[in-house]
Protein backbone atom coordinates (compact mmCIF):
# COMPACT_ATOMS: atom_id res chain seq x y z
CA UNK A 1 0.00 0.00 0.00
CA UNK A 2 1.28 3.56 -0.81
CA UNK A 3 1.95 6.20 1.58
CA UNK A 4 -0.73 8.31 0.92
CA UNK A 5 -3.23 5.34 1.18
CA UNK A 6 -2.05 4.40 4.77
CA UNK A 7 -2.39 7.61 5.39
CA UNK A 8 -5.78 8.60 4.07
CA UNK A 9 -7.27 4.90 5.65
CA UNK A 10 -5.68 5.96 8.82
CA UNK A 11 -7.43 9.22 8.61
CA UNK A 12 -11.11 7.68 7.17
CA UNK A 13 -10.81 5.42 10.20
CA UNK A 14 -10.53 7.91 12.72
CA UNK A 15 -13.13 10.15 11.69
CA UNK A 16 -15.80 7.22 11.51
CA UNK A 17 -14.66 6.27 14.87
CA UNK A 18 -15.69 10.49 15.79
CA UNK A 19 -12.00 10.59 16.87
CA UNK A 20 -11.55 13.21 14.73
CA UNK A 21 -13.80 15.28 12.53
CA UNK A 22 -13.58 17.91 9.76
CA UNK A 23 -11.47 21.02 11.37
CA UNK A 24 -9.05 19.04 13.68
CA UNK A 25 -5.36 18.73 13.31
CA UNK A 26 -2.91 15.69 12.25
CA UNK A 27 -0.71 14.43 14.78
CA UNK A 28 2.95 15.69 14.52
CA UNK A 29 4.95 14.45 11.85
CA UNK A 30 6.89 12.79 13.96
CA UNK A 31 4.00 10.90 16.29
CA UNK A 32 1.87 10.01 13.28
CA UNK A 33 5.17 8.68 11.48
CA UNK A 34 5.09 6.04 14.50
CA UNK A 35 1.45 5.52 14.49
CA UNK A 36 1.80 4.38 10.76
CA UNK A 37 4.85 2.98 10.60
CA UNK A 38 6.23 4.64 7.91
CA UNK A 39 9.32 6.82 6.97
CA UNK A 40 8.99 10.20 8.05
CA UNK A 41 10.16 11.35 4.67
CA UNK A 42 7.12 9.30 3.02
CA UNK A 43 4.87 10.65 5.23
CA UNK A 44 5.68 13.76 4.18
CA UNK A 45 5.05 12.59 0.56
CA UNK A 46 1.93 11.24 1.87
CA UNK A 47 0.74 14.75 2.98
CA UNK A 48 1.59 16.21 -0.23
CA UNK A 49 -0.17 14.18 -2.37
CA UNK A 50 -3.56 14.60 0.22
CA UNK A 51 -2.91 18.00 0.29
CA UNK A 52 -3.26 18.06 -3.49
CA UNK A 53 -6.45 16.66 -3.71
CA UNK A 54 -8.26 18.53 -1.05
CA UNK A 55 -8.09 16.24 1.97
CA UNK A 56 -5.69 18.41 4.51
CA UNK A 57 -4.44 21.83 4.90
CA UNK A 58 -0.85 22.17 6.01
CA UNK A 59 0.17 25.91 7.25
CA UNK A 60 3.77 26.63 8.81
CA UNK A 61 4.25 29.04 12.05
CA UNK A 62 1.99 28.85 15.05
CA UNK A 63 -1.29 29.03 16.26
CA UNK A 64 -4.76 27.37 15.74
CA UNK A 65 -4.74 27.50 12.04
CA UNK A 66 -1.08 26.10 11.37
CA UNK A 67 -0.39 22.79 11.30
CA UNK A 68 -1.93 20.17 9.62
CA UNK A 69 -5.66 20.19 9.30
CA UNK A 70 -8.31 17.95 8.06
CA UNK A 71 -10.19 20.02 5.41
CA UNK A 72 -12.48 17.48 3.51
CA UNK A 73 -13.94 14.20 4.14
CA UNK A 74 -13.00 11.39 1.61
CA UNK A 75 -16.47 11.96 -0.35
CA UNK A 76 -15.31 15.51 -0.70
CA UNK A 77 -11.70 14.84 -1.97
CA UNK A 78 -13.01 12.43 -4.52
CA UNK A 79 -15.69 15.25 -5.97
CA UNK A 80 -12.26 17.21 -6.18
CA UNK A 81 -10.58 14.41 -8.16
CA UNK A 82 -13.52 13.61 -10.46
CA UNK A 83 -13.25 17.55 -11.10
CA UNK A 84 -9.53 16.97 -11.97
CA UNK A 85 -10.74 14.07 -14.63
CA UNK A 86 -13.03 16.44 -16.23
CA UNK A 87 -10.64 19.49 -16.21
CA UNK A 88 -7.83 16.96 -17.80
CA UNK A 89 -11.11 16.11 -20.17
CA UNK A 90 -10.78 12.18 -19.33
CA UNK A 91 -14.54 12.20 -18.32
CA UNK A 92 -17.05 13.52 -20.70
CA UNK A 93 -20.72 14.68 -20.98
CA UNK A 94 -21.37 10.84 -22.05
CA UNK A 95 -19.40 9.43 -19.15
CA UNK A 96 -21.65 10.95 -16.54
CA UNK A 97 -24.92 10.52 -18.51
CA UNK A 98 -23.63 6.79 -18.24
CA UNK A 99 -22.63 7.40 -14.43
CA UNK A 100 -25.57 8.46 -13.20
CA UNK A 101 -27.96 5.40 -14.77
CA UNK A 102 -26.02 3.11 -13.69
CA UNK A 103 -26.42 4.77 -9.94
CA UNK A 104 -29.93 6.19 -9.64
CA UNK A 105 -31.72 3.22 -11.26
CA UNK A 106 -30.06 0.84 -9.24
CA UNK A 107 -30.77 3.05 -6.31
CA UNK A 108 -34.73 3.33 -7.57
CA UNK A 109 -34.66 -0.37 -7.75
CA UNK A 110 -33.38 -1.25 -4.34
CA UNK A 111 -35.23 1.59 -2.49
CA UNK A 112 -36.50 1.24 0.96
CA UNK A 113 -39.78 3.48 1.11
CA UNK A 114 -39.20 3.44 5.31
CA UNK A 115 -36.01 5.29 5.01
CA UNK A 116 -36.69 7.63 2.58
CA UNK A 117 -36.43 11.53 3.52
CA UNK A 118 -39.72 12.41 1.68
CA UNK A 119 -40.13 15.67 4.02
CA UNK A 120 -36.63 16.75 2.31
CA UNK A 121 -37.72 15.65 -1.15
CA UNK A 122 -41.27 17.46 -0.88
CA UNK A 123 -39.08 20.40 0.45
CA UNK A 124 -37.25 20.84 -2.95
CA UNK A 125 -39.43 19.49 -5.40
CA UNK A 126 -41.75 22.98 -4.05
CA UNK A 127 -38.56 25.25 -3.39
CA UNK A 128 -38.34 24.23 -7.82
CA UNK A 129 -41.48 25.40 -8.12
CA UNK A 130 -40.84 29.31 -7.58
CA UNK A 131 -40.96 30.77 -10.86
CA UNK A 132 -38.17 33.04 -10.12
CA UNK A 133 -35.35 30.76 -9.29
CA UNK A 134 -32.30 31.22 -11.31
CA UNK A 135 -30.68 28.62 -12.71
CA UNK A 136 -27.31 27.53 -10.50
CA UNK A 137 -30.24 27.73 -7.98
CA UNK A 138 -32.23 25.62 -10.17
CA UNK A 139 -29.80 23.21 -10.11
CA UNK A 140 -28.34 22.64 -7.08
CA UNK A 141 -31.78 22.17 -5.72
CA UNK A 142 -31.92 19.46 -8.71
CA UNK A 143 -29.14 17.87 -7.80
CA UNK A 144 -29.89 17.35 -4.25
CA UNK A 145 -33.27 16.41 -5.17
CA UNK A 146 -31.70 13.41 -6.99
CA UNK A 147 -28.99 12.66 -3.86
CA UNK A 148 -31.94 12.54 -1.33
CA UNK A 149 -33.92 9.53 -3.96
CA UNK A 150 -30.60 8.05 -4.32
CA UNK A 151 -30.33 7.88 -0.23
CA UNK A 152 -33.31 5.96 0.17
CA UNK A 153 -31.37 2.27 -1.31
CA UNK A 154 -29.72 2.77 1.98
CA UNK A 155 -26.15 2.28 0.51
CA UNK A 156 -23.72 5.00 1.69
CA UNK A 157 -21.10 4.45 -1.06
CA UNK A 158 -24.03 5.14 -3.44
CA UNK A 159 -24.72 8.30 -1.95
CA UNK A 160 -21.12 9.53 -1.33
CA UNK A 161 -20.83 9.22 -5.27
CA UNK A 162 -23.72 10.80 -6.30
CA UNK A 163 -22.84 13.66 -3.63
CA UNK A 164 -19.19 13.66 -5.20
CA UNK A 165 -20.58 13.84 -8.33
CA UNK A 166 -22.95 16.00 -7.83
CA UNK A 167 -20.46 19.13 -6.74
CA UNK A 168 -17.85 18.48 -9.27
CA UNK A 169 -20.00 18.97 -12.08
CA UNK A 170 -21.82 21.93 -11.37
CA UNK A 171 -19.98 23.96 -12.94
CA UNK A 172 -20.20 21.85 -16.18
CA UNK A 173 -23.45 21.12 -15.84
CA UNK A 174 -24.70 25.01 -15.29
CA UNK A 175 -22.53 25.77 -18.51
CA UNK A 176 -24.84 22.99 -20.25
CA UNK A 177 -28.03 24.56 -18.85
CA UNK A 178 -27.15 28.03 -19.99
CA UNK A 179 -26.67 27.29 -23.60
CA UNK A 180 -30.50 25.62 -24.01
CA UNK A 181 -32.35 27.83 -26.31
CA UNK A 182 -35.70 27.61 -23.69
CA UNK A 183 -34.81 26.78 -20.17
CA UNK A 184 -38.57 27.82 -18.90
CA UNK A 185 -39.89 25.06 -21.34
CA UNK A 186 -36.69 23.09 -19.90
CA UNK A 187 -37.41 23.54 -16.19
CA UNK A 188 -40.77 22.95 -16.14
CA UNK A 189 -40.31 19.57 -17.75
CA UNK A 190 -37.75 18.66 -14.81
CA UNK A 191 -40.59 19.72 -13.08
CA UNK A 192 -42.77 17.26 -14.02
CA UNK A 193 -41.00 14.65 -14.22
CA UNK A 194 -39.46 14.99 -10.63
CA UNK A 195 -42.91 15.09 -9.29
CA UNK A 196 -43.51 11.81 -10.80
CA UNK A 197 -40.78 10.24 -10.17
CA UNK A 198 -40.86 11.15 -6.68
CA UNK A 199 -44.80 9.76 -6.54
CA UNK A 200 -43.45 6.24 -7.96
CA UNK A 201 -40.91 5.88 -5.37
CA UNK A 202 -43.74 7.00 -2.45
CA UNK A 203 -46.07 4.49 -3.85
CA UNK A 204 -42.95 1.90 -3.55
CA UNK A 205 -43.64 1.67 -7.35
CA UNK A 206 -39.54 1.44 -7.80
CA UNK A 207 -39.43 -0.58 -11.09
CA UNK A 208 -41.71 2.62 -12.04
CA UNK A 209 -39.50 4.83 -10.63
CA UNK A 210 -36.30 3.61 -12.31
CA UNK A 211 -38.24 3.50 -15.50
CA UNK A 212 -39.05 7.28 -15.06
CA UNK A 213 -35.33 8.18 -13.74
CA UNK A 214 -33.69 5.93 -16.96
CA UNK A 215 -36.27 8.05 -19.41
CA UNK A 216 -35.45 11.79 -17.14
CA UNK A 217 -32.11 11.54 -17.15
CA UNK A 218 -31.79 10.58 -20.53
CA UNK A 219 -33.90 12.80 -22.27
CA UNK A 220 -31.85 15.94 -20.16
CA UNK A 221 -28.43 14.22 -21.10
CA UNK A 222 -29.96 14.49 -25.26
CA UNK A 223 -31.26 17.84 -24.50
CA UNK A 224 -27.84 19.39 -23.27
CA UNK A 225 -25.77 17.74 -25.82
CA UNK A 226 -27.34 19.20 -28.58
CA UNK A 227 -25.04 21.43 -30.17
CA UNK A 228 -22.04 20.83 -27.44
CA UNK A 229 -18.66 20.21 -27.74
CA UNK A 230 -18.56 16.64 -27.91
CA UNK A 231 -21.29 16.49 -30.53
CA UNK A 232 -20.74 12.48 -30.79
CA UNK A 233 -22.47 12.09 -27.53
CA UNK A 234 -25.79 12.32 -28.95
CA UNK A 235 -25.39 9.72 -31.69
CA UNK A 236 -23.57 7.55 -28.89
CA UNK A 237 -26.26 7.73 -26.17
CA UNK A 238 -27.27 4.46 -25.19
CA UNK A 239 -30.91 3.54 -25.79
Amino acid sequence: MKAHETVMGWVTAELQSGRLSIGDHLPGERALAETLGVSRGSLREALRVLEAIGAIRTSTGSGPRSGTIITASPGQALALSLNLQLATRHVEHAHIYEMRQLLETWSAEHADLATGDWPTAERLLARMDDPDLSVPDFLQLDAEFHVTLSRTAGNPLISTLMDALRTSIADHTLARAEALPDWEATATRLRAEHRAIYERMRADNREGAAALLREHIRGYYLETSRGATDESAVTDAPS
